[in-house]
């Protein structure tokens, strides 16, 4: 397969990207169309039933729920800003993307990588609230705390990814305009970059390293109180019953700050394929386990799926026949 423009003049500016994606086999790319197509659908279907689910149960109007709504909302949107456009190029003979739109698919990457990072630590302080100190967690994270915490994570989320975006904007793209991954994100753009990228680096593992270590550190300590609070409980089942409540909340800290860590902090790999399967754990997958893991977990969301969408449709059958 014949690709474009791989490698340009010195003196020729890059106005567009060609995205290698996983495999430049067309027999290949047909399964891995299929596969993705599926994980998306079910990462998409997953989120926005889980979203509506705690929206209408008024048993999941809690800080806990309300944070998963919002981690919902941005699963959407982390998986939905890479997986369309890898899913046309396995369609297309055509897999370039031009600058602005490269630029714009890593800030909304970066973005929800940021937000769903600090909403994570966010959670871990309201477990460490519930268990901890449940006597004072509604006033520890009353609605005005927790649509605060929220508001900031969001914040923050976007303006590390602003930061990024911009310091990329300011690089040089002149040679070779090949990227050897399925979407751009900040490391192969800089290994394009015919400028210095020293300020984009800095700034990679000071702000970016601020947003991932700072939510992991306050996730690290939190589970430090709640480990050391469950121990003291004297009852097997109270422990059980204590670790069960924030079980589905590390699976998915495991998962996401462990391939985020290694893709951001850790220096470059040599390894294009270690790279892109780390970038297909954190950016497709775990979006698509978060709702399946909250809801296998937790008995709250399972009694409240099947009160909202199991019941409600055994009653719309027997409504029919009255």
């Amino acid at each position: 397969m014949e690709l474009p423009h791989q490698i340009l003049q010195n003196d020729t500016a890059v106005t567009e990207f060609v995205l290698l994606g996983l495999s430049s086999n067309p027999e290949i790319q047909l399964i891995l169309f299929g596969l993705f197509l599926l994980i998306y659908l079910v990462a998409l279907c997953g989120n926005v039933l889980l979203l509506l689910t705690i929206s209408l149960d008024s048993t999941l109007h809690s800080p806990m729920y309300f944070f998963l709504g919002n981690l919902s909302v941005v699963d959407i949107g982390y998986t939905s800003s890479i997986v369309p456009k890898m899913l046309m190029n396995y369609l297309s003979r055509d897999k370039t993307i031009s600058l602005s739109a490269c630029f714009s698919q890593m800030y909304f990457f970066i973005s929800f990588g940021g937000i769903e990072c600090l909403l994570l630590g966010v959670m871990a302080y309201d477990r460490y609230a519930a268990i901890c100190h449940p006597l004072h967690y509604s006033v520890l994270l009353s609605h005005k705390v927790c649509a605060t915490l929220a508001a900031t994570a969001w914040f923050l989320g976007l303006a590390n990814s602003g930061v990024h975006s911009g310091l990329m904007s300011l690089l040089s793209f002149c040679r070779d305009n090949v990227i050897h991954h399925f979407f751009c994100d900040i490391p192969p753009l800089l290994q394009l970059s015919c400028s210095s990228t020293q300020v984009n680096q800095i700034a990679v593992l000071m702000v970016g390293g601020s947003v991932i270590v700072g939510s992991f550190l306050c996730t690290l300590v939190s589970y430090v109180y709640i480990v050391t609070s469950i121990l003291r409980i004297r009852t097997t089942d109270g422990r059980l019953k204590a670790f069960s409540t924030c079980a589905s909340h590390l699976v998915v800290v495991n998962i996401f700050y462990g391939t985020a860590i290694i893709t951001y902090l850790l220096p470059s790999s040599t390894s294009q394929i270690k790279d892109q399967v780390l970038s297909v754990l954190y950016g497709i997958i775990a979006p698509m386990l978060n709702p399946i893991i909250y809801s296998l977990r937790n008995r709250d969301v399972q009694n409240a799926l099947r009160k909202e969408w199991v019941g409600s449709n055994r009653r719309n059958c027997f409504s029919g026949f009255k």
